[in-house]
């Protein structure tokens, strides 16, 4: 069970109760950090982080990964349309530009993670900024769901997860990927 108030933040998550009083700017960041504590709980390979374009779902995949270098035991790769948040990356994470790959379609995408699976035996993660665009989807959705169902067979096979951002709105999703979503905006 989850709640949200508008004045105050109360969160109830089995049977855990916390509290805190908020401006309402700070609600949906509190919200989203709790839910990123909790995300290491969910045992999806291949998660969603979904909201229109301008929601903030890039800070929560960067935070994400941060957050996720302390305790991982593996690698963690970034794939991302540019080389902008090289900065605000931790060092140890390998962060690979589609761009420079020539990466045409989404075919030659599921290929490419492929190629990045075959060469990291230790991988644990791989976080995809913009999936719609590096996977050369984006304005020609119809196949997401058939590409989001590959790469959750091949982390599935390889033992490792997936945590995807998605410039769609939840509600527009198609039915089998609305239990991947972990964050809505």
């Amino acid at each position: 069970m989850l709640f949200f108030s508008t004045y105050s933040t109360i969160i109830i998550l089995n049977d855990l109760l916390l509290f805190k009083l908020l401006e309402r700017s700070e609600q949906q960041q509190v919200f989203v950090s709790f839910q990123i504590c909790i995300l290491q709980e969910v045992f999806l390979m291949v998660q969603l982080i979904v909201g229109q374009k301008g929601k903030g779902k890039t800070k929560i995949i960067l935070d994400m990964v941060n957050k996720e270098i302390a305790t991982a035991s593996g690698n963690i790769v970034y794939l991302d349309k540019g080389n902008d948040h090289m900065y605000e990356l931790n060092n140890k994470v390998r962060l690979i530009n589609v761009k420079d790959y020539g990466v045409a379609n989404a075919d030659e995408f599921i290929g490419f993670i492929r190629g990045i699976v075959s060469q990291d035996h230790d991988l644990e993660h791989i976080y995809l900024d913009g999936f719609l665009k590096i996977s050369c989807l984006e304005g020609t959705q119809e196949r997401a769901e058939e590409i989001l169902t590959k790469l959750d067979r091949i982390s599935d096979a390889y033992n490792f997860k997936i945590i995807a951002s998605i410039s769609i709105d939840e509600a527009d999703l198609p039915e089998s990927l609305k239990s991947k979503v972990v964050v809505s905006l």
